[in-house]
């Protein structure tokens, strides 16, 4: 699907069948860093699977509550990364902890990874990251280390789905807003 046939297509779900691998092989587009994941209904995202150092299972849990009580007092704290969802899960497997790290964005890979080291190198925070076995320890001054280590690491989806495909966050914030506004506009008139 062309770029300009995704405008306006938000009126109809819209599913997408990836290639084992991940990348549409007539169609890779190259980044900074590599082949970029291709656009997809749910925009651009990736998930990646990393075994956790043993012992630092907590690591994660207290992190969430940081970045709940950072969002909560600062709401557009990880506004930069253009994020719909991320979903962190810890899950066992043969005895080994394992994080899986799934988010949907509006940027491009390189772009993502690039606003997230930034971001974290701004606030002086640590990454959640930090916990998983083989992740660079220079990650804050070299995003092609990051990189390397994600992409080694992601798990391709080979399905994705938008019941509003190709929509951005801010867009969905915009129509929010014109939605909350003509809703006010209509109690004021009764």
């Amino acid at each position: 699907m062309s770029d300009a046939s995704k405008q306006g297509s938000w009126t109809r779900p819209a599913a997408m069948a990836i290639p084992k691998g991940g990348f549409f092989k007539d169609k890779v587009e190259q980044g900074r860093y590599g082949p970029i994941f291709p656009k997809t209904p749910a925009c651009y995202g990736f998930s990646i699977l990393a075994k956790v150092i043993p012992g630092r299972e907590e690591r994660f849990y207290e992190y969430a509550r940081n970045i709940e009580q950072a969002v909560a007092a600062q709401p557009d704290c990880l506004a930069v990364l253009k994020l719909h969802y991320l979903r962190w899960v810890l899950f066992p497997i043969k005895g080994d902890t394992y994080f899986m790290y799934q988010g949907i964005f509006d940027t491009d890979f390189d772009k993502y990874t690039e606003d997230a080291v930034a971001l974290f190198a701004a606030t002086g925070l640590k990454t959640v990251f930090e916990n998983l076995e083989g992740f660079p320890a220079d990650w804050q001054t070299n995003a092609p280390a990051f990189v390397k280590f994600v992409r080694e690491h992601q798990c391709p989806s080979f399905l994705e789905y938008g019941e509003y495909p190709y929509v951005s966050a801010d867009e969905i914030k915009k129509a929010l807003m014109l939605k909350a506004a003509f809703s006010n506009m209509l109690d004021q008139m009764q």
